[in-house]
This record gives structure tokens, C-alpha cells and sequence, in this order.
């Protein structure tokens, strides 16, 4: 007899077999019990995690000779020949192979015909997103009102495919991915009633490459397998996945916590020997990088006889919580520019290099500087103004950057960006300059000034765009939000004018915002009327120019409204604002 691969010879024979979609056994159980049965029902979600199986399952209930009911015999005709795949009243359909709208028709003329066997006639139909628009529509009307006899049961592994028109004629169910703790317990049962030999780390090892899919699991297993002899040893899963050179990752960030970046190159020329994917190593870098911030912040997430726990417990302790987060960061992004480096072993040597040039900003002092000899530099010394700047490249510093840029800008007053500086700053008791506390926040112009600097984008820069100042005594900031555009009060737009403000004015700043009708003139209608005595101007001159006149005289010409610019103007659609 022929071998049985474990995908086949495993599959769920009841609804009870079905790992890890509770959920949705309930509710098809419950169904079939109350008798209270749909005529289409839509299984979702990722493959090899049981939509065929269960609309298989479904069809041997709503046919088993036993009757009607949740838990079908699986002995009578109808259920074996289901199991099997050859029971004449059940038409498994793949969309993918089916999607002209002729081969739909056909499929659906034999729908008025009562079922030759069974309790009902049942058309199963696999990747049900691959028909085309023709086919959907020619199923629209018979999947709405079927005969009593019929029931459709659909599956995709891509539903935002399916028309809307087709959803709301189902029960939609969505299966969801299994973990690796469900896809290990059904390893280690089948495994048991297969009798052979396994070790519990290269299950865990199986069960994680298996992403979520226990399909891809058991075939997996199968390989697994075959490649030991009959046996499941963890080394030997290692080779057969690949994962045997998952120490060389550790490495890495074993160089990259001692700041060691000597052994970091050598480390990178030991894996070129081996002609490796730098690509797959970055993606594996990612992995380990979140798996160790998972297990610094909630360590119950990494289960006790995972194989990597003492390398990633080691980690967790030699390198810091912000640490792991910059490198996550740089990787992820230097992942999106590893295809524009000369070669690929290139790219990877910066986003590490980079790793070891930027560190986490510390309070009161900057980070050491790594050296290639694996000892950290020491910071340069503090200023007379205070700590040497961080080299960290984190979002705040360079917000904070920019907060500094604005901040100059306003102590100027509100004055044009030619302005002498030394202007704002008052003379001292030995005639020098002094540096003003913070920017001043008291006028209208001050609040324009100070919009024009913030690093504000989209919806939020609107939103202070439309406010005017209120009041500010130092820690409380009033806004008055124009009435007319209160739709723009979101919490994400409040949110990001917050942090924005607080990086000029202090951390300590509390934001309230009112609704009303501004007294004074806010930045987005002070534009608004500027680029309308722009426009005016543009308008008057060209309406006096010679050549106009000429032509208007002798031609009859005239100025179209809405056609004239100014010349300055990007485009007539363009908005020359900042």
C-alpha cells in the first residue's frame, strides 16, 4: 500500500478533530443541533488552517444517513464516500481553474435538479475570489435564493476580493492563524500514535516554521522525518530548515552588544564563505530582535523549553530595552535600502555598522562611541552649555532639531529670517548677549511665527494653521480653534500638535483647545487673504498691461476668469503656501 502523507492521513474525520478553530465549530455545531441552517456560508483566512476540511465536515453533517446533526457517523455511505471524495451530491469547485463566466453557468444548471443521494446537494468552492466579475454576478441571484435542496459553502484566502454583493448573501467565518503551541501539541500526538522518536525542541522548531499553518506544519513533519531516518532530532531539524547557521545571528548581536566592531565584520566575512542570502539574514536579525524585546518586556511570551531561551535570556541582559529597539529600527530600515547598496554583503555591513555608531541618548551625558578594537570611546567632554549632543538617530532628536530651529526663530520676534539675531538677544551687564529663557508666546505674530516652525504635517499642521493664541502663562497653552473648521479636532491631529508644542515649549506644557470664533486673524486665513491680494494684484496688472489693451481693443479679446496667476504660482492647482 502506498505511503500517506500526514496532511491526508490527519485530517479532521469529525468537528471535535479540529485544532484551534473553537469558534467556529461552536457555531456550526450549534446550528446543526437547533437545525436553524444557512444556504451559503464564507470560510476566511490563511491556508492550510482548515477551510476545505471544514466545509467537508459540514457537508457529511447535513448528508450523514445517521440524520441530520453535529456529530455525523462517518460509517454510513454518504460519509465515506465525502471522506473519500467521490460523493455525487457534493461538487468541489476551484474558482481559480473556472473563471469564465460560461463554465459558472454550466456549474449552476444543475441547481433546480434535486440531489441524486444525498439529504442535500452541496457546492463547495475553493478560492472563491478568483472568479472573475461575470462569474460573480452570474452567481449573485442563485446564491441568494437557492432551492431548498442546495447549499453553497465558499472559501478564500483572500476575502477583500469578494464583492460586498456576495459577503452579505453569506455566513462569513473567519478562521484564524493556529500558534505554535496548538501546531507543537498536534505534532506531539500524532507523533505518539505514529510511534516514532522526537525531541521536544525540534517540535518547537517545526512548530514555528510551520507560520501558523498546520498544513505546512505536517508537511514539514513529513520532511522531518524522512531527512532522520525516522526520527525528529532537533539538530538534525536545524539542518533540514536551514537554521543551522541561526547561531551565526547570534553572534552578530553578541558582537553588536560587546560594541565590538571588529568581531562584527569578521563575523559578516565567516558567513560570505558560506555564499548566504544577506537579505534572509537581516529578516532573521528582525526576528531575534523581536523575539528578545518580547521576552525583556513580557517574559512569560517565550515558553520554557523554547530551544533559543538561555542565548536570548543571555541578550537580555547584555543589551537594553532602547538599545534593542534602535537596532530593530535600523534593520527595518535598512532592509527597505538593502537593494540600493552596491551588493547586498555591503548593505548588511552598514545597517550593523550603524548599529554601533548610533546609541540611545542617556539624561545629563552622551553615549560612548564603539571602536573596532570591541572597547566603547569615551563621550566627548560636556560643553560650558551643557552634555555634548547626542548621535543618537532616533525621531526625538531629530524633532528636537527641529524644535530648536523654531525656537530660534521665534526669538526673533517674529521678524523675517535676514534678521540679525543679536537683535533679540538683550544686552548683558558686560555689554554681551544673552540667550532669551524660552520663545516668547504673547502676540498673535508670535503664534504665526511659531506655527511657521513646527514640524507639523497633514492634518495636524492644519489644525494649528486654523487656531490663534489664546493664552499662555508658561505651562497652560490656550488655542482658539476656528468654528468654521472644528472638523479637524481629531484626537491623532491633537495629539501630534501636543508633542510638537511641547518640544518648543517644554515638556511640562498642557494643550487646551476651544472652539470659537477667533478674535484675531488665524495663519491659514492670514494665507488664505495674502494669496487673494496676490491673486488681485496679478489680476490688475495684467488688466492694464499694453498688450492686453491692444488686443482687447482690436480683437475683442478678453480675460477668461480663474486663468490668470501669478507668475510666482507653481501651478494653477498649487498652493504656494508653506
Amino acid at each position: 500500500m502506498s505511503y500517506q502523507v500526514l496532511a491526508r492521513k490527519w485530517r479532521p474525520r469529525t468537528f471535535q478533530d479540529m485544532v484551534g478553530q473553537s469558534h467556529v465549530v461552536r457555531a456550526l455545531c450549534n446550528a446543526l443541533d437547533q437545525d436553524r441552517l444557512h444556504h451559503a456560508y464564507l470560510f476566511t483566512g490563511t491556508r492550510g488552517i482548515g477551510k476545505t476540511t471544514l466545509a467537508r465536515l459540514l457537508s457529511k453533517a447535513l448528508n450523514c444517513e445517521q440524520g441530520l446533526g453535529a456529530t455525523p457517523c462517518g460509517r454510513c455511505g454518504a460519509c465515506r464516500e465525502i471522506d473519500e471524495g467521490r460523493f455525487v451530491d457534493l461538487l468541489e469547485v476551484d474558482a481559480a481553474s473556472r473563471t469564465k463566466v460560461e463554465q459558472t453557468r454550466e456549474l449552476l444548471d444543475n441547481v433546480p435538479f434535486a440531489p441524486v443521494k444525498g439529504r442535500f446537494k452541496v457546492y463547495l468552492i475553493d478560492e472563491v475570489h478568483m472568479f472573475s466579475a461575470s462569474s460573480f454576478n452570474a452567481l449573485l441571484k442563485t446564491l441568494e435564493e437557492p432551492p431548498p435542496h442546495v447549499k453553497f459553502l465558499l472559501a478564500t484566502t483572500d476575502p477583500q476580493k469578494v464583492p460586498v454583493t456576495v459577503l452579505s448573501r453569506c455566513l462569513q467565518f473567519n478562521l484564524r492563524r493556529l500558534s505554535p503551541e496548538e501546531i507543537r501539541a498536534q505534532f506531539e500526538r500524532i507523533l505518539a500514535t505514529e510511534d516514532i522518536a522526537c525531541e521536544p525542541a525540534a517540535l518547537a522548531l517545526l512548530a514555528r516554521a510551520a507560520d501558523g499553518s498546520l498544513r505546512d506544519g505536517l508537511s514539514l513533519l513529513d520532511q522531518a522525518i524522512a531527512y532522520g531516518g525516522g526520527r525528529v532530532a532537533a539538530g538534525e531539524v536545524r539542518a533540514m530548515l536551514g537554521t543551522v547557521e541561526r547561531e551565526r545571528s547570534f553572534n552578530l548581536l553578541r558582537a553588536l552588544a560587546r560594541q565590538d566592531g571588529a568581531e562584527v565584520l569578521d563575523e559578516i566575512a565567516r558567513i560570505h564563505a558560506l555564499t548566504p542570502d544577506f537579505g534572509g539574514l537581516l529578516q532573521d536579525l528582525l526576528r531575534l530582535l523581536h523575539r528578545l524585546a518580547l521576552f525583556q518586556q513580557v517574559p512569560a511570551t517565550l515558553a520554557a523549553d523554547d530551544p533559543e531561551r538561555e542565548e536570548l535570556a543571555a541578550l537580555a541582559k547584555a543589551v537594553a530595552p532602547e538599545e534593542v529597539q534602535l537596532y530593530y529600527q535600523i534593520a527595518l530600515l535598512g532592509q527597505r535600502d538593502l537593494t540600493l547598496a552596491p551588493d547586498t554583503r555591503t548593505g548588511l555591513e552598514m545597517v550593523l555598522l550603524r548599529m554601533l555608531a548610533f546609541r540611545p541618548a542617556e539624561p545629563g551625558s552622551a553615549p560612548p562611541v564603539a571602536t573596532g578594537a570591541g572597547q566603547p570611546r569615551q563621550a566627548p567632554p560636556r560643553t560650558a552649555d551643557g552634555p555634548a549632543p547626542s548621535r543618537a538617530p532616533t525621531a526625538a532628536a531629530d524633532h528636537s532639531a527641529r524644535a530648536a530651529l523654531a525656537a530660534a526663530r521665534l526669538a526673533l520676534s517674529g521678524k523675517p529670517a535676514g534678521a540679525r539675531p543679536s537683535s533679540a538677544l538683550p544686552p548683558t551687564a558686560s555689554g554681551g548677549a544673552q540667550r532669551p529663557s524660552g520663545p516668547r508666546l504673547e502676540r498673535t505674530e508670535d503664534w504665526h511665527a511659531l506655527v511657521s516652525g513646527l514640524d507639523l504635517g497633514g492634518l495636524a499642521s492644519e489644525l494649528a494653521r486654523n487656531c490663534t493664541l489664546g493664552d499662555w502663562d508658561g505651562k497652560r497653552l490656550v488655542l482658539l480653534l476656528d468654528s468654521a473648521s472644528r472638523q479637524l479636532r481629531v484626537e491623532i491631529a491633537e495629539q501630534r500638535l501636543r508633542t510638537a508644542l511641547r518640544g518648543v515649549l517644554g515638556s511640562h506644557l498642557v494643550l487646551e483647545l476651544r472652539v470659537t470664533t477667533p478674535p484675531d486673524e488665524t495663519p491659514a486665513r492670514r494665507r488664505a487673504r495674502e494669496q487673494a491680494e496676490h491673486q488681485a494684484a496679478a489680476e490688475a496688472t495684467l488688466a492694464g498691461d499694453p498688450g492686453v489693451l491692444a488686443l482687447r481693443d482690436r480683437l475683442g479679446a478678453r480675460l477668461l476668469p480663474g486663468t490668470v496667476f501669478p507668475s510666482d504660482s507653481p501651478s494653477p492647482e498649487g498652493d504656494d503656501g508653506p
